[in-house]
């Protein structure tokens, strides 16, 4: 091989390994928003969440009563 054949090798090797970096970044990001998202329809959300009680739910207590 020849010094350009060697050179376009290693600048593809890295285009390639820098290319992988932004797909798993965007891979994890994707995944936490997922997470989050199941989190807060089962309620460990942090605070709890509400979004899957019945209406009326999680309103004023009436402790006088």
């Amino acid at each position: 091989m020849d010094v350009a054949a060697l050179a376009l090798s290693i600048l593809s090797a890295q285009a390639g390994n820098t290319q992988q970096q932004v797909a798993n970044s965007v891979l994890k990001s994707n995944i936490d928003s997922e997470k989050n998202s199941v989190l807060t329809l089962l309620g460990a959300g942090d605070p709890p969440s509400l979004a899957n009680v019945g209406a009326g739910i999680g309103g004023n207590v009436n402790v006088a009563a």
